[in-house]
């Protein structure tokens, strides 16, 4: 779908549909109040007879109204003016794309951004039209031999500001939002695409192709690199799987050659079992979304070369299978970290942190400004904060506000969670420095306190998104998070500097 912006009046352009808003109250909003004038009260009368009231996402389309060039006019419930925030906007959009997707229009007009949103600027509004637009019509058929019939295809789609002197932030919003909704397209992509596809080698070729299409440096280590580093956690994952597993590195260079980087660690379980301590089979097949970490770092470095920011980001993922065998780990064995600490592993399906604390120590090498780690780590966050939210860690304040921030603009949120370290008592161990698990109370801070352990020389924060980055039931599916909270945080350190 093509997108542009325009500042013209509703109904004025030839096109396929103009969509306008309706409040709760059945007051039209102000594109929808000139479109009415423009029609002799056409739109205002079919309101007043109750067929649109206004409730959110709620769509009419009308047909045949006067004196307009548009061919059909498609009223978007907006919900109580009094309330109408980030949410509500949001939801309206995607009302209103999903409506225009039914309709046999190629082209559209979208006045829906000409709104006002709390205290959110042009930029915002057309940023997360065009987001959610591209999020709307995403589909994943590429594993199907006959997909749907598909229907008539939008085509172009231009937002509608309202006010010109607004063009230029629409503009800058156009960008991002286009290059954030790429980036989740393409970590939703990796997230649905089933195991046997997805494996390792299949993430080091993906991440080879961003290369090459931005010119961004990459490195992929094999697993002699990793042995000769001392990456035991890691390694001990990968033991019973025969997929060989892979560490890899992607550089974004658009700062400084002196700017230091912020280092994303995206968690690259391609299919988790739990290993040895097997999982359930009801619903495994979902731990295919394993590795939407690692998915949500391709992503975010795909939408930061695409709007050229003007700052350094490398990419770790450490990619690997978690399988039963032969050789497999063991609960009880021990392990040696590339940091040098050992580690007793009392479950094998705790292997994420095994992975991300040899690549955190291996991002210390890239001296960076921050880090922030990416996972599916644990079923407690779940239970602690659903799937609304991720949970967040981190051992600097500063940070943990610039992601908190970050992902309220985004409407990607975040929830900051304790790192204290009266938990750690919970990870000792008899036999080695610590265990890989501290029971079952406060699941998801444990985890982070053991992460926490291999982050002392970094500015580091870790995002658990176990609850966020699928849905499962009807709606199964990858939903590309955290991308946009990730991108906004490195537009706002960009515009920072």
């Amino acid at each position: 779908m093509e997108f542009s912006i325009k500042s013209t009046p509703p109904g004025q352009a030839k096109n396929g549909c103009a969509v306008v808003g309706v409040f709760e109250s059945r007051k039209l909003a102000a594109a929808a109040a000139v479109l009415d004038r423009a029609t002799g009260g056409f739109v205002s009368a079919i309101v007043r007879r109750g067929d649109m009231e206004g409730r959110l996402g709620t769509t009419l389309l009308l047909y045949n109204a006067p004196h307009v060039a548009c061919e059909r006019v498609l009223l978007v419930g907006l919900g109580r003016e009094s309330e109408f925030r980030d949410r509500q906007y949001r939801e309206a959009v995607a009302a209103a794309v999903k409506a225009l997707a039914a309709t046999g229009a190629k082209d559209a007009e979208l006045h829906l951004p000409a709104l006002a949103v709390g205290k959110r600027d042009a930029t915002w509004r057309i940023l997360h039209a065009a987001a959610v637009a591209r999020e709307t019509i995403y589909r994943f058929d590429q594993m199907k031999s006959k997909t749907d019939a598909p229907q008539a295809a939008l085509r172009r789609l231009v937002l509608g500001i309202g006010d010109k002197a607004e063009q230029r932030l629409a503009e800058h919003g156009l960008e991002q939002g286009l290059a954030i909704a790429h980036g989740v397209g393409l970590a939703k992509d990796l997230g649905n695409l089933p195991g046997n596809v997805c494996t390792p080698t299949y993430l080091a070729e993906q991440a080879r192709n961003l290369a090459r299409r931005y010119r961004m440096r990459i490195q992929v280590l094999e697993r002699e690199d990793m042995e000769k580093l001392g990456m035991g956690a890691l390694l001990s994952v990968a033991r019973g799987s025969a997929q060989p597993p892979k560490l890899i590195t992607l550089e974004y260079r658009g700062g400084a050659k002196s700017a230091k980087p912020v280092v994303l660690v995206g968690k690259g379980v391609t299919f988790d079992t739990g290993g040895i301590s097997l999982k359930p089979a009801p619903e495994m097949d979902e731990m295919k979304f394993d590795m939407c970490g690692a998915a949500s770092v391709l992503g975010t470095l795909k939408a930061a070369a695409e709007m050229k920011l003007p700052m350094n980001v490398v990419g770790v993922i450490p990619a690997t299978e978690n399988m039963p065998g032969g050789r497999a780990t063991k609960p009880g064995d021990i392990v040696t970290s590339m940091s040098g600490q050992t580690i007793e592993i009392l479950n094998t399906d705790a292997e994420g942190r095994l992975i991300l604390c040899d690549a955190l120590t291996y991002a210390e090498r890239f001296s960076p400004a921050a880090v922030v780690d990416i996972a599916t780590l644990t079923g407690a966050c779940v239970i602690a904060l659903g799937h609304v939210a991720s949970g967040l860690f981190a051992n600097d304040d500063a940070l943990a506000r610039e992601l908190l921030a970050a992902g309220d603009a985004a409407y990607d949120r975040a929830w900051h969670m304790p790192l204290w370290d009266d938990y750690q008592e919970q990870l000792k161990s008899n036999f080695a420095d610590f265990a890989n698990i501290g029971g079952r109370p406060a699941g998801s801070v444990t985890a982070a306190c053991f992460l926490a352990r291999f982050t002392k020389k970094l500015k580091w924060a870790h995002l658990d998104i176990a609850g966020t980055a699928w849905k499962s039931g009807k709606d199964k599916g990858a939903t590309g998070r955290p991308v946009p909270l990730l991108t906004q945080f490195l537009i706002n350190r960009a515009q920072k500097r």
